[in-house]
């Protein structure tokens, strides 16, 4: 209430009260100056208002849900924690967003160098300072974008990682000759593939992102080291015995058992489309199949390898790199199935359906569905200059590849397992003219 308000009180009661005085008999005997004082410091602690508590502007708001109705396909871009906490480039990258085809983003919340670009309600992130307040008001973040009806996805560093090592060394991948945390050529940690800790500590940020509203969560440095001194490293939790691509399945699928019902996806490099098997780094793609809803390989033209199909430099060639790679990995789904068919028909059979069970298996669409989980496939395009400048048609190019992209068998529908597409530029710099309008 307002002082206003409370003076126009007092003055009423006052009022009533010389009322009071005026029409009652005197050899009543009582005494209304009294009973004025006393009602009137009764309201005065009734209505006089007490002082706001002051609000602190740094303050986020509640925690969001995630969209009601994603998008089906989703075509997205990616941003780093400073970028998301810069009005003047949201401003840009919301430009993009709200104009063209793109609806979706993909925000840093744990970086390469293991630092979270706000402040979760993990306590193990907070014991060990894993935490700067990049983005301050990060529910805040998510609303905006919702409200504008952009699908949300919280991008995670998982092994590449300087804080969690440097806090815990027994959670390290360690340097056999100094017994240290080891350094990749860049001076980065890493922490330890193989180690359930590590997980676990990657899984409640991730818990903390779903709980805040984000829509996704992309896991990215799922692998093992690739740079650097590699014949001096040694984990304390690895075994030495098991298949690196294995023990990264394991993670894998304790990823999809700790996250039920979460849509979760995987960047991997991009040799996994076409490679049959295990990647030096332990990527494997047939092993990543059912445990996440959407699987990112990063096809960078620029990033593929010398004389990669006979070409002299396969970043100039962005539509020609897509389209195989894309339909390499649609194949890859149908020898998935029919590897597990005919496994499980092998155990199943007996010698009076032996001629039966020798009939070749012929995927579908229905079974590849059923034998993967419903995977899908969702890569990263290049939009930024390696290799080659790139332009607005070369950007397109890898689009056009992606969607050009089919089985070798006509017989099965590519669409189903294609889940749309995202840009990649480090700056957040991207080419607006490579994309249709709204």
């Amino acid at each position: 209430m307002t002082r206003a308000k409370t003076l126009t009180v007092l003055f009423i009661i006052i009022v009533l009260g010389g009322g009071f005085f005026l029409f009652t008999r005197t050899n009543h005997q009582i005494t209304i100056g009294d009973k004025i004082t006393e009602v009137v410091e009764t309201v005065k602690e009734a209505v006089v208002e007490k002082p706001e508590e002051p609000i602190d502007p740094d303050a986020d708001i509640a925690k969001q849900k995630p969209l009601a109705n994603p998008p089906k396909v989703i075509k997205a871009i990616y941003a780093t924690a400073w970028s998301a906490s810069s009005e003047k480039k949201m401003a840009h990258l919301m430009d993009l967003l709200t104009t063209t085809e793109l609806n979706a983003i993909v925000i840093d919340i744990k970086d390469y160098t293991g630092i979270i670009s706000y402040e979760p309600d993990v306590p193990l992130v907070k014991e060990i300072g894993a935490f700067e307040r990049r983005i301050p008001k990060i529910n805040a973040l998510i609303k905006r974008l919702h409200d504008n009806d952009i699908y949300v996805v919280a991008r995670i560093s998982t092994f590449q990682d300087s804080k969690l090592p440097a806090a815990r060394p027994e959670l390290a991948a360690t340097s056999k000759s100094t017994g240290t945390p080891w350094k990749d050529r860049n001076g980065l940690l890493w922490a330890d593939t193989a180690s359930r800790a590590v997980w676990d500590y990657n899984i409640s940020i991730a818990r903390d992102a779903l709980d805040r509203g984000f829509d996704e969560i992309n896991f990215d440095y799922i692998r093992w080291p690739s740079d650097g001194a590699i014949s001096d490293l040694t984990w304390p939790a690895y075994d030495g015995v098991t298949p690196k691509d294995d023990v990264v399945a394991q993670f894998f699928r304790y990823l999809r058992k700790q996250l039920p019902g979460a849509v979760i996806s995987a960047d991997l490099f991009g040799e996994v489309t076409y490679v049959r098997g295990p990647t030096g780094v332990g990527q494997n793609l047939s092993k990543s199949l059912g445990s996440f809803d959407v699987i990112a390989p990063m096809t960078y033209p620029s990033h593929y390898h010398p004389n990669f199909r006979g070409m002299d430099n396969s970043a100039k060639q962005p539509y020609e790199v897509l389209r195989y790679s894309m339909s390499q990995a649609l194949d890859q789904l149908a020898e998935y199935t029919t590897a597990r068919y005919e496994n499980s028909r092998k155990l199943l059979s007996s010698n009076a359906d032996a001629t039966a069970s020798s009939t070749p298996f012929v995927p579908t669409t229905e079974t590849i569905i059923e034998a993967t989980g419903g995977t899908t496939f969702r890569p990263w395009l290049q939009d930024f200059d390696m290799g080659a400048t790139y332009t607005a048609d070369m950007v397109r190019a890898q689009i056009r590849g992606v969607e050009d992209a089919s089985f070798s068998d006509p017989n099965l529908r590519a669409e189903v397992f294609q889940n749309g597409w995202m840009l990649w530029d480090p700056s957040n710099n991207y080419t607006k003219a490579a994309l249709l309008p709204e």
